[in-house]
């Protein structure tokens, strides 16, 4: 099936700024939804004028959806074509009198023009089935008034909100609470979960009939949605719980004339709980982290002073040793000052490129490291033994590869497919003859182990032309990884 995207570009003749408020009206279109009770299509015309293409459909959550199958993607049916063109052309909505059979199933169906600028972009269609012998409840009722309010503001351009950024994860929805405002900020309704989420924050009267801001609780963005016309939103906390408000202002004409608000509020008490058990466990991690690091300076730093007793050639193993010590060091250091526990491999590669290129080249600068590509973040798990690798290839490079020649590493790092692949290319002597495992060096051996085993990738080597080291390795915890401690 084709992505919103795909249809936007094959089917219609949508300008940027248009795609742009369709995209905020279906990231805001749950709501009128569930208000209405109503499956909501979006369509838009075809470049040739054939017709309309559906772009896009929302179901609600507050009954029983009239269309199980996807819609999407879908030309209209030949008896709904006459109403949105009509909508379409004359910019004006319409409701049927009486419900229309489709598919053997009686539906009412409301077309609302949308609007954007100075031309109709799409029209969106409303689908309820018809109230059956019975009397609206005062629920239903305010439900379906606010959604007229919407739909209403929909076809005048002045919904969804401009600029409006909403966590779906987060945002209140309509089953969660709401209240309903007029222009003075008198609450004219308020759903019994609107209530019961008022009295957990110590709220025992009845709020319907009084002003929202008399209640005893902040109500700063009701006011604020009230005043300026602009949707605001708030978490209102009174001893442990916490209600989150979310205010949206009812506008009406071209001067976005406010004539009342809808409320919507949500119990949040366990949400923010968790969230600031999370805040602390992460800064708790961060410390760690920096206590890891500053242990390990702490050992290179000892060695250190342990390779000026010692013969030069224990001092250089010394030196190397350091290295690895000072790379897992990098990997912690980056980690203390993040809110997960991944890191900007790039950023670490570029670092550790930098610190062999200061220990081991000599300053007229005959080598030169360089880096390509960038594998995005990486779990500590995989981060650390691939920092350790990187420095081990590098620093195997630079003390093989050239002699007194001199010559270019170049390190290129990508990530498709739950894979990481990074090369370490030199342009020097190559490898020997008769190396043919990587049971030659202590540096090489590491790489191996840390690759194969430790990280269940692949290690492959080849000269022509000088070495190349090539590691491929999966990103997705694989074979030999501790679980992740982080996201």
């Amino acid at each position: 099936m084709q992505t919103l995207t795909e249809l936007v570009r094959d089917e219609t003749n949508l300008y940027p700024h248009e795609v742009e408020h369709l995209d905020r009206l279906l990231a805001s279109w749950q709501l009128l939804a569930d208000l209405s009770f109503a499956d909501l299509l979006l369509w838009c015309p075809l470049k040739d004028a054939s017709g309309f293409i559906c772009l896009a459909q929302m179901r609600p959550h507050t009954s029983q959806t009239l269309y199980p199958h996807d819609l999407v993607g879908q030309t209209l049916r030949p008896e709904e074509l006459a109403v949105v063109d009509r909508v379409y052309s004359e910019n004006r909505s319409w409701r049927s009198e009486s419900p229309m059979i489709i598919d053997g199933l009686p539906i009412r169906i409301e077309a609302i023009p949308v609007p954007v600028r100075e031309r109709v972009s799409a029209v969106m269609t409303i689908h309820s089935a018809p109230l059956k012998n019975r009397r609206r409840g005062e629920l239903e009722q305010n439900y379906l008034e606010c959604a007229a309010v919407l739909a209403r503001m929909v076809g005048q351009g002045l919904f969804p909100f401009a600029g409006e950024a909403l966590d779906p994860e987060l945002a209140p929805r309509v089953g969660d609470g709401i209240i309903r405002l007029n222009l003075l900020g008198k609450v004219m309704y308020a759903s019994p979960n609107a209530v019961s989420a008022f009295r957990r924050l110590g709220v025992v009267s009845n709020i319907q009939g009084e002003k929202l801001s008399d209640v005893g609780v902040d109500a700063s963005a009701a006011a604020q949605a009230l005043a300026t016309g602009i949707p605001a939103q708030i978490d209102v906390e009174v001893g442990v719980s916490v209600v989150l408000q979310r205010a949206l202002p009812f506008l009406e004409g071209r001067d976005r004339r406010v004539t009342g608000a809808l409320v919507l509020v949500r119990d949040v008490t366990q949400l923010r709980y968790r969230e600031r058990q999370l805040q602390r466990q992460q800064a708790v991690i961060r410390e760690v982290h920096h206590r890891v690091k500053n242990n390990l300076q702490t050992i290179a730093s000892l060695l250190r002073l342990q390779g000026r007793r010692v013969p030069v050639e224990a001092r250089r193993e010394l030196e190397e040793a350091i290295r690895r010590i000072a790379a897992i060091a990098l990997v912690h250091e980056t980690l203390s000052k993040e809110s997960s526990q991944k890191v900007d491999f790039a950023g670490v590669a570029g670092r550790l490129i930098r610190m062999v290129s200061e220990g081991l080249l000599h300053p007229d600068g005959r080598v030169s490291l360089r880096l390509e590509g960038d594998p995005g973040k990486l779990h500590s798990n995989l981060a650390t033994p691939l920092a350790v690798v990187l420095v081990e290839l590098l620093q195997n490079a630079v003390e093989h590869a050239f002699g007194e020649r001199g010559g270019t590493v170049l390190v290129t790092m990508s990530r498709e497919a739950g894979h990481l692949t990074m090369t370490v290319r030199d342009d020097g002597v190559g490898l020997p003859a008769d190396q043919t495992s990587m049971s030659k060096g202590l540096g090489l051996q590491i790489v191996s182990a840390l690759v194969e085993s430790e990280l269940g990738g692949t290690l492959t080597y080849e000269s022509d032309g000088g070495a190349c080291f090539a590691v491929n390795v999966p990103t997705e915890r694989p074979a030999g990884m501790l679980p992740a401690g982080g996201t």
